[in-house]
């Protein structure tokens, strides 16, 4: 039996930390990580079950997105929900959605395409079920796929951040909005990239942050 290559093993520790940064990230996003709670490492170790690295290096990814800070003498804390910054944060994910969107339309491979199209047809199974739980895990899924399928790893970084806390604003006022909303949205966006439709893309992706927009309005209003 031979062993993993280098490669190999660095692909599988980037795996694991992916898979660590997702199970954590839903956390927060969902509020079993509430704003305010102070993050334990080693129960997150125990919960996620992924080992002490790969959870280590999600953490420092998510206080880089602001989704965590560290505090002085008081070890790491989830951050609280900013509600009057959210209109700023979705005028800067615009123009980025926008260029993801018309990125993936060109880039995305056969498999990639059919991976959006499968994502958003699970969260609208998901939006008629009300299953809230589900419809995030897959709209987490989507995400991942349409910025692997984009190629532009600039643009993906910067969005991440912002999306993870429209994720979390969105559930703290989920009593207010409509999923059903966002799955055709998503259905949109995913069929124009599966399309390789670029105008098309980055009209779903504006319709989506409009979308965001109104939400957000009804919570600030």
């Amino acid at each position: 039996m031979t062993s993993d290559t280098p490669e190999q093993q660095e692909q599988d520790k980037r795996r694991q930390a992916d898979q660590a940064f997702d199970a954590i990230e839903n956390m927060i996003a969902t509020l079993e990580l509430r704003p305010g709670t102070p993050v334990v490492e080693s129960e997150l170790i125990t919960r996620i079950a992924l080992g002490r690295t790969p959870t280590r290096e999600a953490l420092m990814r998510l206080v880089a997105h602001g989704l965590i800070v560290q505090l002085p003498r008081r070890g790491l804390m989830v951050s609280d929900i900013q509600v009057a910054e959210q209109f700023d944060l979705l005028d800067a994910r615009r123009p980025l959605e926008r260029l993801i969107a018309c990125c993936s339309a060109r880039r995305a491979t056969p498999a990639q395409r059919q991976a959006l199209l499968d994502c958003a047809a699970r969260m609208a199974e998901a939006a008629q079920r009300q299953d809230l739980e589900a419809y995030m895990r897959v709209d987490q899924v989507l995400d991942r796929v349409n910025h692997a399928a984009c190629r532009n790893r600039f643009a993906a970084g910067a969005v991440m951040p912002m999306i993870i806390q429209c994720r979390r604003f969105w559930y703290a006022y989920r009593h207010l909005g409509d999923v059903a909303i966002g799955a055709r949205c998503h259905q949109r966006l995913a069929e124009a990239i599966a399309g390789g439709d670029g105008a098309a893309a980055a009209q779903a992706s504006d319709a989506l942050i409009d979308a965001l927009r109104e939400f957000a309005q009804q919570v600030i209003a």
